[in-house]
C-alpha cells in the first residue's frame, strides 16, 4: 500500500486516559463494540489500541470489523491475540475491506482473561455510543440484549484510520470533557450537510483534566492527566493537518482550598501568564507536527458551584489573548457563541445543560456551527 495518491486517515479518536479506581477495575469475558463513523471512503482499516494509563499489560484475545454486514478478522503482526504492556499500545495490521463513504461499521473485540480496565474515557454525542456483552460475541451480528448494554466508557480503542485518497484529512479536537461531549460529532454532521466531503473530526478530550495540573490520588485520578502528558501522546494522528485546542477552564475552577477539600488546595490555581504557557506549549508543539492551530475560547461559566469574580476575571483575560494573538492560525469563539447578550458571564439558558459549565446539545450545536469554515473546507 505505497501508492502515492493514497494515505492512512484517521476517521475517528478518543483519547484515553485513567478510569475511576474502583473494586470492579477487572473484566473478563467479555466482548465491546464500538460504531465508527468514517467520512470517506477507504480500502483498508487500521486500528490503534492504547494501554497508555495501565499499570499492568492486558490481552485482547480477537478483534472484528464489521463492515456492511460481512466480517473481517483484524491481526497483530499476523497473529489474531496481542498482549499490549502497560503504558504501551498496538497497531492493527492493515484490513483490506471497502469503507463507503458517510457509513458506519463496528470494530468488536474480545477481552477473554481477566483484564485491567484503566486504560479508557467517557464520551458523548450523536455519533457516539457502544456496548458491551458477557461472553466470545465479536462475530455475532446482533449482541443479545438479555446479555448486553450500552456504554459511553470507551476502553482502549482509541484511533481508527482509512486508506483513502490522500486529499482527504483529519481535524483533531483537544481538550477537556466539554469536548468529549457532543460538540465535535455534531461538527461531523455539519461537515456531512454541508458538503465538507473530506474533512474527517475527531476528538482527543477527556473529563476534568487541566492544562497544568494531575490528581495523584486515587479519589480524583480519573480527571485526567496533565497536558505534557497527554498533548503528544494523542495529537499527533493518521492524515491531520489541524488541530482545534479547546481547554484551560478546569484549571480556574477546580481549587478550592484544602479547608473544603484536601486534594484540591488554592496552591493549585495557575496565573493567567501560566495558563497561556501553558497554551503556548500544546502550539508549539502542534507546529512541529506542521499543524494548523485554532484554540476555542472558555465558555461562561456563571452559576457554576466554584463561581467566582476572581475566576471570571481569569477566563476573560485568557480569552483576551486567545482573540488577539498571532501565534496562533485563528480562534474559534466558543464563548460569544453560547453566552447571553445580557449577561456574557453566563450561557444562554437553552444552551446550559443545568450545570452552568457543560452546554445542552443545543449549545453544542451552537459550538458546532461557531467552527470557522476554513478550517472544515
Amino acid at each position: 500500500m505505497n501508492n502515492q495518491t493514497m494515505h492512512w486517515a484517521s476517521v475517528w479518536g478518543n483519547a484515553v486516559s485513567i478510569a475511576e479506581n474502583r473494586p470492579e477495575t477487572f473484566s473478563k469475558n467479555i466482548t465491546l463494540r464500538y460504531p465508527v463513523y468514517s467520512h470517506f471512503e477507504g480500502q483498508a482499516v487500521r486500528l490503534t489500541f492504547d494501554n497508555y494509563c495501565g499499570t499492568e499489560p492486558i490481552t485482547i484475545a480477537k478483534t472484528s470489523l464489521l463492515v456492511d454486514n460481512r466480517f473481517y478478522t483484524a491481526t497483530f503482526n499476523g497473529c489474531e491475540s496481542v498482549t499490549i504492556p502497560a503504558g504501551e499500545r498496538a497497531v492493527s495490521d492493515a484490513v483490506e475491506c471497502y469503507v463507503k463513504a458517510q457509513s458506519m461499521f463496528d470494530v468488536s473485540f474480545y477481552l477473554e482473561d481477566y483484564t485491567q480496565m484503566r486504560s479508557v474515557v467517557f464520551t458523548t454525542g450523536p455519533l457516539t455510543i457502544g456496548r458491551y456483552a458477557l461472553g466470545d460475541q465479536a462475530y455475532s451480528p446482533m449482541f443479545p440484549v438479555d446479555i448486553s448494554r450500552s456504554t459511553h466508557y470507551f476502553y482502549f480503542l482509541s484511533n481508527v484510520s482509512v486508506y483513502t485518497q490522500s486529499s482527504n484529512r483529519t481535524v483533531v479536537c483537544y481538550g477537556d470533557s466539554i469536548t468529549a461531549q457532543d460538540w465535535p460529532d455534531y461538527l461531523t454532521l455539519r461537515c456531512r450537510e454541508e458538503g465538507h466531503s473530506s474533512t474527517a473530526i475527531i476528538r482527543r478530550a477527556t473529563s476534568g483534566s487541566r492544562i497544568l495540573r494531575q490528581y495523584e490520588c486515587i479519589t480524583y485520578e480519573s480527571y485526567g492527566l496533565k497536558g505534557e502528558n497527554r498533548f503528544d501522546h494523542e495529537v499527533p494522528t493518521d492524515g491531520a493537518d489541524t488541530v482545534i485546542i479547546q481547554q484551560g477552564i478546569n484549571d480556574i475552577i477546580h481549587p478550592v482550598g484544602t479547608d473544603i477539600n484536601m486534594f484540591r488546595p488554592m496552591s493549585d490555581l495557575p496565573t493567567v501568564d501560566q495558563l497561556i504557557d501553558g497554551l503556548k506549549y500544546y502550539i508549539g508543539l502542534a507546529r512541529s507536527y506542521g499543524y494548523r492551530v485554532y484554540v476555542g475560547t472558555l465558555l461562561p461559566i456563571e452559576g457554576w458551584r466554584t463561581y467566582a469574580p476572581f475566576r471570571e476575571q481569569m477566563r476573560s483575560e485568557i480569552n483576551q489573548w486567545i482573540r488577539t494573538t498571532n501565534l496562533i492560525d485563528g480562534f474559534v469563539d466558543f464563548d460569544a457563541a453560547v453566552r447571553d447578550p445580557s449577561r456574557p458571564t453566563a450561557m444562554l439558558p437553552q444552551f446550559d445543560s443545568g450545570d452552568h459549565l457543560h452546554p445542552s446539545a443545543a449549545g453544542y450545536k451552537a459550538m458546532a456551527e461557531a467552527v470557522l469554515k476554513e478550517i472544515i473546507e
